[in-house]
């Protein structure tokens, strides 16, 4: 389907001439006029066969997403055959074209001109920055749209905001002074207006840097990362792994792909929001998992599991899930098609267990973003649930605002609809007031019964648990992208931008001052262990420190004569600097050594992930 978007002060047509694949109106249908509308130009294409439905959702997405920007109430839907060469049967473009109606009346005021008749129309267009648009939906090309992404654009959404008191409020309603960030999250939640229409600062720190960049020999979304990303990226996976042990979790691996026919994957493929990618294979049709729920839940019904076992904790780091995003979502580290997801799922034996392992759980989050250097002020908190789920548990709901102290957002069906009865994510709203989720858990009453998992209680009877999703930091490359974004607005506040001395792929850089000065600079390195580089190029010692600094290096030593005679280091610390004023100071290699150690002790480590001289290092960007 390809659309043409534009906000108009008004729209009117006449129907003058049917062509020989008209269908047939009443006198009444033949013309129309709607003031301050959108209008929506629309060519359904032969793409759009294999799937009209999940067309009809996916056009009414767009269209609303745009709508919301807008501010418009009123809708215009109107036949566009020359928007593509390549159009769909008239039967299958009116069938769209009748469905995209009927989704969007409950909400707004829609008109739909004729399809197939020579018309004439006149429109005025508003001409601010968003109001001409396009958009080109492509479904059915090697990716599975599930039934709840279909569904999704019927829902409704409740949209309020849950304050310190207790008070769940209209979120048109709620007093967001103070609150800036949660307004701009708060509006991005509920425009769905998921394209990005420039280019977000982390992609240029992400090829400075020297960490990840595009694969042009991929599909989009697929990136590459470098020797330095990847060291980051290898950090943060264990890490998170670690603190899942420490939660007591079970570490698994499962396949990447499954069978699209088999029954149970089948039901539960349909119950999740998202676009799956599908190979052929041997006459079957497989998907590629968009996370580790499928391996995991098939894992737990083959298991025997004692009521003694409970709370049973499964977790993978899956690298790769898979989920096809769309093509204006696609841009840096912020939104992927392959993944690297910490995932873990918990067994519960009944609804208060599975809510206390909920709130455990929201609070381990917390502390796992904290330590790799994401705060409770960087982030929105986003909590989710039916409204019978928020009657019942209201208590239990408050409490979790208590524990961020700070209102959340909230939103609220008034039945269930997907799998989960509760969930939260941590949303981080980078430069261009994007919001992303990170760490997230999900408490899920379907899939013990769809997935036969049982386990034995004191009197020997079979049980279904119930379940939660888990991941505690969310999506690594996500994690790197908020790192990266918190570091572009640190540099706008005038601040320096750094990463954790564990997370820094050079934790020490020594720099010789001349020729003579190189041993020492050798001899230091072995010293002091960590990631310790050296800077033996022919440059001068102001550019080794300029060029320390923009690869945000925590400590960097210069040896000259002075280190020479003294046996003490001249160190320069990153994270006691400003930008006008870097911050230096003596000490001993076994100090430094000793100060390194302390910002890293219980971290995961890897060794340099580069030669150690710069002089032998390639340039890959």
């Amino acid at each position: 389907m390809q659309l043409l978007l534009i906000h108009s002060d008004f729209i009117e047509f006449e129907a003058k001439k049917p062509t020989k694949m008209a269908e047939e109106i009443d006198d009444s249908a033949k013309k129309g006029r709607l003031e301050e509308a959108l209008c929506a130009f629309i060519a359904v294409e032969k793409f759009d066969e294999d799937d009209p439905d999940a067309v009809i959702a996916e056009g009414v997405k767009q269209i609303t997403d745009v709508a919301k920007q807008v501010h418009a109430a009123r809708i215009m839907l109107y036949p566009y055959a020359h928007l593509s060469s390549q159009l769909s049967s008239p039967a299958t473009a009116v069938r769209i074209l009748k469905g995209m109606h009927e989704t969007l009346s409950p909400n707004y005021e829609v008109m739909r001109a004729p399809f197939g008749w020579y018309k004439a129309f006149t429109i005025s267009c508003k001409g601010h920055p968003l109001s001409e648009l396009s958009r080109s939906i492509r479904l059915g090309e090697g990716e599975v749209v599930s039934e709840a992404l279909k569904s999704e654009a019927k829902a409704v959404s409740y949209w309020k905001v849950l304050d310190l008191e207790g008070n769940l409020i209209d979120a048109d309603k709620f007093d967001f002074t103070d609150h800036e960030n949660l307004r701009k999250f708060t509006n991005y939640e509920i425009s769905k207006a998921r394209a990005v229409d420039r280019v977000p600062p982390h992609v240029e720190l992400m090829r400075r840097l020297e960490l990840v960049d595009y694969e042009p020999g991929s599909d989009p979304g697929n990136m590459r990362f470098y020797p330095k990303g990847r060291l980051i990226k290898s950090l943060l996976e264990n890490y998170v792994l670690d603190k899942a042990s420490d939660m007591g979790a079970m570490e698994v691996e499962t396949p990447i792909m499954y069978d699209m026919e088999h029954p149970t994957l089948k039901k539960y493929l349909d119950r999740f929001p998202a676009r799956q990618y599908q190979i052929d294979s041997d006459k079957k049709k497989l998907f590629l998992r968009f996370a580790a729920c499928f391996g995991q839940f098939l894992m737990g019904h083959d298991m025997t599991i004692s009521y003694k076992a409970m709370p049973l904790k499964m977790f993978e780091i899956t690298r790769y899930s898979f989920r096809r995003e769309q093509r204006g979502e696609l841009v840096g580290i912020r939104r992927l098609r392959a993944f690297t997801m910490p995932d873990m799922h918990t067994l519960a034996r009944d609804m208060n267990s599975a809510m206390e392992e909920f709130r455990k759980q929201y609070q381990a989050s917390i502390s796992v973003l904290s330590e790799v250097g994401i705060d409770l002020a960087d982030y929105e908190v986003a909590i989710r649930f039916t409204k019978d789920f928020y009657n019942e548990n209201r208590e239990f709901i408050e409490g979790l605002v208590d524990i961020v102290h700070k209102p959340v957002l909230i939103e609220m069906w008034d039945e269930r609809f997907f799998y989960f009865v509760l969930k939260f994510e941590f949303n981080f709203v980078d430069t261009l007031d994007k919001a992303s989720a990170l760490a997230t858990v999900q408490i899920d009453v379907e899939n013990a019964e769809r997935y036969d998992i049982t386990y034995i209680d004191e009197a020997g009877e079979k049980q279904q648990p119930i379940l939660l999703h888990c991941s505690p930091s969310g999506a690594i490359e996500r994690v790197m992208y908020a790192l990266l974004e918190k570091a572009a607005r640190l540099t706008e506040e005038g601040k320096l931008p750094m990463l954790q001395t564990w997370l820094s792929p050079t934790q020490i850089r020594v720099i010789p001052v001349a020729e003579r000065h190189q041993a020492r600079a050798q001899e230091i390195a072995t010293e002091l262990g960590f990631r310790t580089d050296i800077d033996d190029r022919d440059e001068t010692v102001g550019k080794k420190i300029r060029d320390a600094g923009r690869e945000w290096i925590p400590y960097v030593v210069v040896i000259g004569d002075e280190e020479l005679e003294s046996g003490k280091l001249s160190v320069t610390i990153r994270a006691e600097s400003t930008p006008k004023s870097p911050a230096k100071s003596k000490m001993t290699v076994e100090y430094l050594r000793r100060r390194v150690t302390a910002e890293t002790a219980d971290k995961p480590w890897r060794r340099l992930p580069l030669p150690m001289k710069l002089t032998e290092r390639p340039k890959f960007i």
